[in-house]
């Protein structure tokens, strides 16, 4: 039998040098519990440099991408600007790695990618399971020892146990904040070899446990067929008997992009702890850059959602669809409600000081003049749907997809409704399918490549006003 491999040497120095501080007290102790659900609104949020970085992936409901190497700067920001994927996997630790040398990967690349409001899924690829047959890749990789022991496969949950102590270390060193979720990868294996399977599920459960005494959470990926619905049947036939990985990662390459497999049972780590690798290594090219990736769906935490707003004490600012106003003319009145909106918007942007009671009265003119000429628009006083674009999206310009949730997407989607595209938007402040459906059209009437993810150019044409090429 192959001995228990000695403590993950580099683990025990950084515990001994005093980083045991920062691994279970200091960081946990001052860490702030991350931004909030506004992502990537969050990537408006100024970050000092002594600030914690946020809670990784937080909740979140979207898609997302993993591959061995993690890309440069320039390919992330243009897979933000142009790919449907908002989070990323990145292997930060483990001996078994085919991408040891890590050249991107620095503390620097991950706060730039956390600030800019990608959700990061960092990756541990340690000893694997003893009947995997592509493992050891070297000489200093090692695989799970499958001797029993006398029953409990003690060496197994050791090897768990300097895993995830590493595993920590190497998160902490790269500035992830307590609460973030960390991620084994488990290779698939012949489940039926009993001590196979007993040894991998005993290290599963040590490493699940340290990494939770250490302040992160566990998550398990694994292949549908085996890892996973190894930790499914020990959760319904063992209870109790294992700690199991709070949030699971399935690998089921069918094409399908929920968290759903036939290998394990529906009931398990729901709601809000799954995601699912629905399509393997394959090449995609967004904005002239190809990466090969795996694809995944993520379904984590409550989902991608939005907080509640409120606008001038209470008014009432979304609409399913905006009028055009003007002043009175005998019965013919603007509606009193869009009216009200209309000096709320101009109110928080600076340019009516006047009272909100819904009426288009000279005041208002004057601010809508105002507005019209900072917006270098030709000013008449009367306002029409690329003014109530205009102010509806007007601010910073964060980029929006699938799985993005706040402020920043009720922006956008009131101001969609205002460019009257045939189709409304309910103000939620998601971005779902539906809403990249809408963005695309926009994008299309507007001449720009419909991609369906809400970006700088896309913002530029919204703060314009534009309603076709």
């Amino acid at each position: 039998m192959r001995p228990v491999r000695p403590a993950l040497p580099r683990a025990r120095t950084l515990l001994r040098s005093g980083a045991v501080a920062l691994l279970t007290g200091t960081l946990l102790a001052t860490a702030a519990p991350g931004v909030p659900a506004s992502a990537p609104g969050a990537a408006a949020v100024a970050q000092r440099r002594d600030a914690p970085n946020p809670v990784t992936p937080g909740d979140f409901t979207g898609f997302g991408f993993d591959q061995c190497l993690a890309p440069t700067q320039a390919a992330m920001d243009t897979w933000l600007e142009t790919s449907p994927f908002l989070a990323v996997g990145i292997y930060i630790s483990g001996d078994s790695r085919a991408c040891r040398n890590q050249p991107n990967l620095t503390p620097t690349w991950i706060r730039t990618q956390l600030a800019k409001g990608w959700r990061l899924l960092p990756i541990t690829l340690g000893p694997q399971a003893s009947c995997q047959p592509r493992f050891p890749r070297y000489k200093d990789d090692f695989k799970i020892d499958p001797s029993p022991g006398a029953g409990k496969y003690g060496k197994a949950r050791a090897m768990g146990v300097d895993s995830a102590t590493t595993t920590v270390a190497d998160a902490t060193a790269l500035g992830l904040t307590p609460g973030s979720t960390l991620w084994y990868d488990l290779e698939g294996f012949d489940l039926g070899n009993t001590r196979c399977r007993e040894s991998a599920l005993a290290f599963v459960s040590a490493w699940s446990a340290k990494v939770t005494e250490l302040g992160f959470v566990p998550g398990l990926y694994s292949s549908a067929s085996s890892g996973i619905k190894m930790v499914d049947d020990a959760r319904v036939n063992r209870p109790g008997e294992f700690t199991l990985p709070t949030r699971i990662w399935l690998a089921r390459w069918d094409g399908v992009a929920n968290t759903s497999s036939s290998y394990i049972r529906e009931d398990g780590w729901r709601p809000g702890h799954r995601v699912k690798q629905y399509r393997g290594g394959h090449n995609e090219t967004h904005g002239g850059v190809t990466i090969n990736i795996d694809s995944n769906y993520l379904d984590l935490g409550a989902g991608s959602r939005a907080p509640a707003e409120t606008h001038c004490g209470g008014v009432t600012i979304s609409f399913r669809a905006y009028e055009p106003l003007h002043p009175p003319k005998g019965d013919d009145v603007s509606p009193p409600s869009q009216v009200k909106a209309l000096q709320c918007l101009l109110q928080e942007r600076g340019v009516y000081p006047g009272a909100l009671d819904g009426r288009y009265h000279r005041g208002v003119q004057r601010a809508v003049a105002a507005w019209q000429t900072k917006r270098g628009m030709t000013p008449s006083g009367r306002w029409y749907r690329r003014e109530w674009m205009s102010v509806l999206s007007y601010g910073q310009k964060p980029v929006l997809k699938v799985g993005s949730a706040g402020f920043y997407v009720r922006r956008a989607q009131r101001a969609l409704n205002a460019a009257d595209l045939g189709v409304s938007l309910k103000n939620t402040g998601v971005y779902d399918a539906a809403m990249a459906d809408v963005v695309s059209t926009y994008q299309k009437r507007v001449g720009l490549s419909p991609n369906g993810v809400l970006g700088t150019a896309t913002w530029g044409r919204l703060m314009a006003g534009v309603r076709s090429a």
